[in-house]
């Protein structure tokens, strides 16, 4: 699992500026892939795998000439790569470079490879302003917050691989765990029926790095549709209940800090809070 250190050790605001570059970094990513593949109504073909060997995000297989070929980005030293067939690997350090060229070297490398340009992607939605306001990448200061971040990853993926593989059986069940450019979190969504996913009764469970409405890392359970705010039972610890904007159970990183055993206790947070959203959405 996660090196807890790297959680406990850095400074929340040092965190948040290597979210910040790593954020702009994956969009790399899946500008590639939204290049390369046919849209999915979930918009599930631009999300990232999580490959905990390396601390890596990775996109979708793209159906290069010569093989399946896949656009990455190493989280603690944001390393760009492009694999291909035969595991023959192509990597750029972003530390140092501006955001357009490391485009037009992503840009090459997709070539060779007989797939289209990312730089032909306009992304349907707005990146943060910190984020949309990089412009080159990296910094030596960026170290420790690069490696609290793999660690929170990291992390979450553990949680909520093994939450899935545990809740197997529902039907239509789990979603793979993948992070989602927009929002840089990464998740599973459990959907509970069949039908128009605007409607139809669903709880994702994620871990976002922070964003505007906490600026820290947190877990999340939100159920789908909203729970009535005037009617939600006590959360296992350290969870609460969010109710402005949305309806979902958090667990904040200030508030897992006060667990004596993270990789212990933060699961039985994501099993309870589940399993309460699941009773109330009578699913």
């Amino acid at each position: 699992m996660a090196n807890q250190s790297h959680i406990h050790d850095c400074p929340l605001e040092v965190l948040a500026a290597a979210r910040n570059h790593a954020h702009k970094a994956a969009q790399l990513l899946t500008k590639a892939a939204r290049a390369n593949l046919e849209a999915a109504p979930d918009d599930s073909h631009s999300n990232l795998s999580w490959q905990a060997s390396r601390g890596a995000f990775m996109s979708q297989p793209l159906a290069g000439d010569n093989g399946e070929v896949r656009v990455g980005l190493t989280i603690a030293d944001l390393t760009l790569l492009v694999t291909g067939a035969g595991g023959a690997e192509t990597s750029l350090d972003l530390g140092g470079a501006a955001d357009a060229d490391a485009l037009a070297w992503l840009d090459a490398q997709l070539a060779q490879a007989g797939l289209k340009p990312a730089s032909s992607v306009a992304l349907p939605y707005d990146l943060p302003g910190s984020v949309e306001a990089i412009g080159t990448y990296g910094g030596d200061e960026l170290g420790q917050g690069l490696a609290a971040l793999v660690a929170w990853f990291a992390l979450a993926e553990s949680i909520f691989t093994q939450f899935a593989a545990a809740n197997a059986d529902i039907e239509p069940g789990p979603s793979p765990v993948r992070c989602w450019p927009h929002h840089f979190d990464i998740a599973t969504y459990v959907a509970l029926e069949s039908g128009d996913f605007e409607t139809a009764r669903g709880v994702g469970v994620g871990l976002s790095p922070g964003d505007a409405t906490y600026d820290q890392p947190y877990f999340y359970v939100n159920p789908w549709p909203h729970l009535d705010a005037g009617d939600l039972p006590d959360l296992p610890p350290p969870g609460y209940w969010h109710t402005q904007g949305f309806v979902g159970a958090i667990a904040t990183a200030k508030h897992i800090f006060t667990l004596a055993d993270i990789e212990a206790e933060l699961p039985a947070f994501v099993a309870g809070a589940f399993a309460i959203s699941r009773q109330k959405l009578g699913a």
